[in-house]
C-alpha cells in the first residue's frame, strides 16, 4: 500500500474535508479523490462516507486505522531518513508540552535548532498527558513534556513535582500550612480536566479516595477563578501555578505528599525520525536550570 495514500487519507479525516486536506497537501482536489479512490479499491471496501458533518471513515476504515497510521509514520520516517543521509534538509517535527513553565524553553530550542535546521517544519501542540501519550502511541507526536505514564516509550526526568490544594485564601486550612488528603471527600471539589487520566485523579486512586465533585473545569485559569469565587477547593500539579495570577488562593501542599515525575516522552530511538532525534539531543544540551 502506498504510505503517501495512507497520509493523505489520514490528512482527509483529520480536516473532515477532501478539499481541505488538498489544500493542507499541496494536492489538487481531484488528486486527493483519485488517491481516495486507489485506496477503496486497494482495500476492496469504502474507506470513507460523505455527510453533512464532512468525511467519516467507515467502520471498516476505522479497523484499518492503526495499520495506516503505522504506514504514513514508517513513510515519512523513510523520507526524512534519506533526507537526514543527505544533510537533514526537509522533515517535519511534531513537539508539545502540558506545561507552560517550559514554553520558553521549548522555544528556545526551536530557535537554535530551526537555524541550524531551517528546512524542517516544527510545530508546537498543546494537550494533557493522557492526549499526549495516546499521540505517541498514533505516531502523532514526536517530543513531548508531560508527567510519567505506563507506556512503551523513552522517558527522560526532569524534575519531581508536588501535587498542591488549591484553596481559598481565607481558608481555615491556610492557617495550618498544609491540606489534608481527605478533606476532598468532604469539601465541594472544582476538577481540572474531568474525564482524563490526570495526576490528580491518579492520587485520588493511589490512597482510596473519591472526592466530593461538584464543579467541573477544562483549564487552570477557571480553576482558579472558581476556587477564588469560594465554590470549592481543588488538586492540581504545583507546576500549574506557574505564570497564574494566583491572587485570591492559597496553595497548599498535601498530607499526605503526592509527587508526579515530569520529564520528556519520545518514541524510541529506532523509531524516531531524524529530525526528531536531532531535536531531542539539542534540548538534552540545554536543559532548563534545575530541570525547570
Amino acid at each position: 500500500m502506498d504510505t503517501e495514500k495512507c497520509a493523505a487519507l489520514l490528512r482527509v479525516l483529520e480536516s473532515g474535508s477532501i478539499t481541505a486536506a488538498a489544500e493542507q497537501l499541496g494536492y489538487t482536489v481531484s488528486g486527493v479523490s483519485r488517491m481516495m479512490a486507489a485506496l477503496e479499491a486497494e482495500s476492496g471496501f469504502p474507506l470513507l462516507v460523505r455527510g453533512k458533518g464532512g468525511v467519516l471513515p467507515t467502520a471498516e476504515c476505522e479497523k484499518m486505522l492503526p495499520t495506516v497510521r503505522e504506514l504514513a509514520h514508517l513513510g515519512q520516517l523513510y523520507t526524512e531518513r534519506c533526507s537526514a543521509i543527505r544533510g537533514l534538509g526537509t522533515g517535519l517535527l511534531r513537539i508539545g508540552s502540558v506545561y507552560s513553565a517550559y514554553y520558553d524553553w521549548l522555544s528556545q530550542t526551536m530557535a537554535r535548532f530551526s537555524g541550524q535546521h531551517p528546512g524542517i517544519e516544527v510545530r508546537f501542540l498543546q494537550g494533557s498527558s493522557s492526549e499526549f501519550y495516546g499521540m505517541l502511541a498514533e505516531h502523532e507526536v514526536d517530543f513531548c513534556i508531560v508527567s510519567r505514564r505506563e507506556g512503551n516509550y523513552d522517558f527522560y526526568s526532569l524534575r519531581r513535582d508536588p501535587l498542591t490544594a488549591w484553596v481559598r485564601a481565607d481558608h481555615p486550612r491556610v492557617r495550618d500550612g498544609v491540606y489534608p488528603l481527605k478533606d476532598f471527600e468532604t469539601e465541594a471539589y472544582v476538577d481540572t480536566y474531568p474525564g482524563q487520566d490526570t495526576d490528580n485523579s491518579r492520587a485520588f486512586r493511589a490512597n482510596g479516595l473519591t472526592p466530593r465533585g461538584q464543579f467541573l473545569s477544562l483549564d487552570v485559569q477557571s480553576t482558579k477563578a472558581m476556587v477564588a469565587a469560594g465554590l470549592g477547593v481543588s488538586l492540581n500539579n504545583a507546576i500549574l501555578a506557574h505564570g497564574l495570577d494566583l491572587s485570591g488562593i492559597a496553595v497548599l501542599p498535601t498530607e499526605p505528599l503526592c509527587e508526579v515525575e515530569i520529564g520528556i516522552a519520545a518514541p524510541h530511538r529506532e523509531d524516531r525520525s531524524p529530525a526528531a532525534e536531532a531535536f531531542l539531543s539539542l534540548a538534552l544540551k540545554n536543559l532548563p536550570k534545575g530541570g525547570g
